[in-house]
């Protein structure tokens, strides 16, 4: 088995000790497990380079992943099942997203080991062993963030690797220099500081024609006490770089880490919680009967890269997996297993993982290209069971619909009999932002700034919608019992449609500021850098009602019974540059009129909150239906219908109060 051991450096009761239920008292085990593998395995040898990193004495491949495992103290409780945490950019995603918790914050000199948030015990009162498992070796080094370290490729005589390298830098202020990586990830560092064919460009738009910025303008270097200071980590440029603009640069970069074993260590974590045994250091032996995968955003990125690259078979033959729970991934891939790829890339106009988007085969008109994203799996009839979900910010990001149209948008695709692809109604990538704000911590700038929204951020929390979706992916593996069937915009009723179509609407909402420009994702030609854009895919969004509020999806009750319109797509504040560009992440809360009065005074089309409904109590008492419709269709658990209306009745208190 590739796990050699575990090393445990904190071993502490969960929630103080609290009693989970009949399950009881957890505890947390925190350490490092280390991994060998067989870079000669069939198992790996989709691992891009994993040949070339330096073996042990064994012939073995070594590295090691920072891993926390929540589990009952006593382990006759376990209800059998793991969810596989599969962090995000080091942070823990699982226990924040299904327990409606909140997760820390780290930075320089965070507390390593923060006490846990387990919100409202959801996953701890089901009795799920929860692991959370460091894939990423390229996170930035800071106390707290869960990291995986690799070893490097070499060449025939022991050197490091060069290679070219792209990659885009965008802030929300003004800076004099840039950490070369998406992020503020560890960057590739420049081979040669003074190379010649490096090249930097900025846009103003994704999809925008691009503005060379001349070499002997910029440099690798970085301001340091008002000094500018050689640095092959960063990129300095004569006068400063602008809030908003998007810089683009391509270099020759050195040492070529093997991603894709993140990867590896996430399928063997999970192998040897399922089949490992005491001798190894294993926590709770013959415990995990059943695992199934959670990634949000990039995590479930590479969940769609191990299904591409099927790399859910351990080294004995095994499935690790059970079922997979790709949340908020889109259509998208990700840089996870290639030489000099980026983890923390994440948009869709830097890379060309796209292409195939469906779990079926599909053809590319344009380029002729075929392919599948389960392909390899059905290719041996895995039993695999996978559920991709999404919000309204991946339909406007352009890639969402693509798992369920052909790649010109202009038809609906059937899905195999393993797969669910659910669109969760006008929701932002997030699981909302309250209380209500338009400013929130920069996703994409390392700088310490807040990005700021020209509308107030999506308040919608999704969370109850996630946990029906585990509770029925887990009937659906233990006891065959079928989920609820896909459901998510089609062009066949007229729910899938191009995003323009949408300015109908909201261009007579007060301050709505639908985007003018939608730069959705296009055909990239990789063979020059920066890469040529060819012509675009198919991409579509929701269609919407009068209000505002989307058709085509799972609406969770807060929608159904609206008191606002709630969207998938926000703009750029002007205090942060680029204001024509759609906020990464960002969705929009665009409330209806408190009374008829004020709706005609400002001249909003859309009935006001007095004229819908009487009374709170009548609001909550549509929101219950609405609720009591969804735990029919089991979209929605019962024990949820109170969360809702919890939910339901905050935004009355915001948005009606008098």
């Amino acid at each position: 088995m590739p796990v050699t051991r575990f090393d445990i450096r904190l071993r502490r009761p969960l929630a103080d000790g609290h009693a989970f239920g009949s399950v009881g008292a957890y505890e947390e085990l925190k350490g490092r497990l280390h991994f060998a593998v067989d870079p000669q395995h069939p198992a790996n040898q989709r691992i891009t380079d994993v040949g070339l990193a330096p073996r042990n004495a064994a012939g073995r491949v070594e590295f090691a992943a920072d891993v926390s495992i929540l589990v009952p103290v006593d382990r006759r409780r376990a209800s059998g099942r793991l969810v596989l945490d599969v962090v995000n950019r080091g942070n823990t995603v699982t226990v924040p997203n299904f327990n409606r918790a909140t997760r820390p914050v780290f930075g320089a000199a965070s507390d390593p080991d923060p006490a846990i948030d387990v919100g409202d015990g959801f996953l701890m009162r089901h009795g799920f062993v929860v692991a959370s498992c460091g894939w990423q070796d390229d996170v930035p080094r800071l106390p707290g963030l869960l990291r995986l370290e690799v070893p490097e490729a070499l060449g025939p005589r022991g050197q490091r690797l060069t290679g070219r390298i792209y990659t885009q830098m965008q802030a929300s202020r003004d800076v004099p220099d840039f950490l070369i990586s998406d992020r503020g990830h560890l960057p590739h560092p420049a081979a040669d500081l003074d190379e010649r064919d490096a090249v930097l460009i900025v846009r103003d738009q994704p999809d925008a024609d691009a503005q060379t910025i001349p070499r002997d303008r910029w440099r690798f270097a970085r301001v340091v006490d008002g000094r500018v200071v050689p640095d092959p980590n960063h990129v300095h440029l004569d006068g400063g770089f602008t809030k908003g603009r998007l810089y683009q640069i391509v270099y020759t970069a050195i040492g070529a880490p093997v991603h894709g074993l993140g990867m590896a260590a996430l399928r063997d974590c999970v192998s040897w919680l399922k089949h490992g045994g005491a001798g190894d250091g294993h926590p709770a032996p013959g415990v995990i009967q059943h695992a199934y995968a959670y990634g949000r955003s990039q995590t479930g990125r590479v969940l769609r890269t191990m299904i591409w690259e099927d790399l859910v078979l351990d080294e004995q033959g095994r499935e690790v997996l059970d079922g997979v729970i790709a949340n908020v991934a889109g259509g998208m891939r990700g840089e996870f297993n290639q030489r000099f790829g980026q983890n923390s890339k994440d948009r869709p106009f830097m890379m060309s993982h796209l292409f195939p988007f469906t779990d079926l085969p599909e053809a590319d008109p344009m380029t002729d290209a075929r392919g599948a994203l389960h392909h390899r799996l059905d290719a041996r009839r895995s039993g695999l069971k996978v559920m991709y979900t999404n919000t309204s910010s991946e339909y406007h990001r352009g890639d969402a619909s693509l798992i369920h149209t052909d790649p010109d948008g202009k038809s609906d695709v059937l899905h195999g009999q393993n797969v669910r692809v659910y669109h969760f109604v006008g929701t932002e990538h997030g699981l909302g932002v309250w209380p209500p704000t338009d400013s929130q911590p920069a996703a994409a700038d390392p700088t310490g700034t807040l990005d700021r929204s020209q509308s107030v951020r999506n308040v919608i929390n999704y969370a109850p919608l996630l946990r029906a979706c585990l509770m029925n992916l887990d009937r659906w593996v233990r006891d065959g019992v079928a989920p609820p069937p896909s459901r998510h915009p089609r062009l066949d009723n007229g729910t899938a449609v191009p995003p323009q179509t949408l300015a109908a609407v909201f261009d007579r909402i007060p301050g709505a500021s639908y985007p003018r420009h939608h730069a959705m994702p296009r055909r990239l030609d990789f063979s020059t850098l920066p890469p040529k854009h060819g012509p675009g895919w198919g991409s579509r969004v929701a269609a919407v009602d009068d209000d505002g509020n989307e058709r085509g999806g799972i609406v969770l009750p807060e929608i159904a019974v609206p008191l606002a319109a709630f969207t998938g797509w926000n703009l750029r504040h002007p205090e942060i540059g680029g204001a024509e560009q759609r906020l990464a992440f960002a969705g929009s809360t665009l409330p209806f009129a408190k009374t008829r009065r004020e709706r005609e005074t400002s001249g909003d089309p859309r009935p006001s909150i007095e004229e819908r409904y009487r009374s709170r109590e009548e609001y909550l008492a549509r929101v219950r239906s609405a609720a009591g419709g969804l735990v029919g269709e089991r979209y929605l658990l019962e024990d949820d219908v109170e969360v809702c209306l919890a939910a339901a009745g905050r935004l009355w208190d915001w948005l009606a109060a008098v």
